[in-house]
């Protein structure tokens, strides 16, 4: 696509100007003068490359070079007027030289050709450089929003980690303070999670099974600081672990789980499940509502649905219920190879 104007250029002056000019008698023109049909060619050949790469340009680089390309239209017109009016023979005889259509000048035919195929010429190189200015104009503002969407999804990323992190340390550390057994477990647990997080900071994608695995660990760490008031489960059932998705990106899901599904006193539970099958991955949470969920602390949810429109448009489907008691999450991502 990129190259495209370059072989409509190469195709106009290989092939197409030439087979205009055939229109014309130019063999029998270039007999007798060749001097002129040489410096009529060189001209619309430079008048093309001109249009093409100078004055169309120019019309869109701002007021100032504006007036230099709307100059640089007019003075070929001047050019090719002296051009067609240099006299290479005496004109005939005509039937306009005489009553009311003296008033019309008589036009010979190379004149004719001049003119005719400098029209082709300009209309030609218009189009094609008009028609190259706004691909490029479109290119740039695609460059520009895929800039602002890297932009936006990496400040989405920055908010998430601290979060993530100081409620997941909170957590290793309450194991500690409490002498669980399994609170040194639990930290090598979170250096691992920390690590990957580390890794995937400057990742735009990761392998499913990576994502998967953190979270797994993600759901042992926070399992071991719950009492029997809370069953946990998580389950897995992915084809394909090399399929590619967004790091950080499930568990905010995961995480509102625990922040709003655990009670000490209170019975619960806590159900996650992410499938992968055919490209299509599914993640679904459900929890019993054990702490009142305000707006506040639904940003996280909010900042995942800006990365899912940004990164999956058109590709994913997040439904969401709570009606005070269950809380349910079901995220479907059509995920690409």
């Amino acid at each position: 696509m990129k190259r495209l104007p370059l072989y409509i250029d190469l195709t106009f002056c290989i092939i197409v100007l030439p087979i205009m000019m055939m229109i014309f008698p130019v063999e029998r023109w270039y007999h007798y003068f060749p001097g002129y049909v040489v410096t009529v060619g060189v001209w619309l050949y430079s008048l093309y490359m001109l249009n093409r790469f100078v004055t169309v340009p120019f019309l869109f680089k701002g007021r100032f070079f504006m007036w230099i390309g709307v100059l640089l239209i007019l003075v070929p017109v001047f050019v090719t007027y002296c051009i067609s009016c240099v006299m290479l023979y005496p004109p005939k005889p005509s039937v306009y030289d005489e009553g009311i259509f003296r008033v019309f000048p008589n036009i010979q035919q190379y004149q004719q050709a001049v003119w005719s195929l400098f029209m082709i010429v300009e209309t030609f190189s218009f189009g094609v450089g008009l028609l190259t200015q706004v691909n490029e104009q479109w290119v740039r503002r695609k460059r520009v929003e895929e800039e602002q969407r890297k932009a936006e999804i990496a400040l989405f990323k920055a908010q998430i980690r601290p979060h993530f992190m100081f409620n997941t340390l909170n957590s290793v550390y309450g194991l500690f303070l409490t002498g669980n057994e399994k609170a040194l477990e639990s930290l090598e647990r979170f250096i691992s999670m920390i690590r990957y997080v580390h890794t995937t900071a400057v990742r735009d994608f990761v392998a499913l099974k990576e994502e998967v695995d953190y979270i797994r660990q993600y759901v042992s760490i926070q399992s071991l600081r719950l009492n029997e008031m809370t069953e946990v489960n998580f389950v897995t059932d992915v084809e394909d672990g090399e399929l590619m998705v967004p790091p950080m990106l499930l568990i905010t899901f995961v995480e509102n789980c625990f922040k709003h599904g655990v009670s000490p006193v209170e019975k619960g539970y806590i159900n996650v499940s992410i499938s992968e099958n055919s490209a299509k991955m599914t993640l679904t949470t459900e929890n019993r509502v054990c702490k009142v969920i305000n707006h506040g602390e639904h940003m996280g949810i909010a900042n995942c649905r800006r990365r899912l429109e940004l990164q999956y448009p058109g590709r994913h489907k997040l439904e969401i219920f709570n009606n005070g008691e269950i809380y349910k999450v079901k995220l479907c991502i059509y995920l690409s190879a």
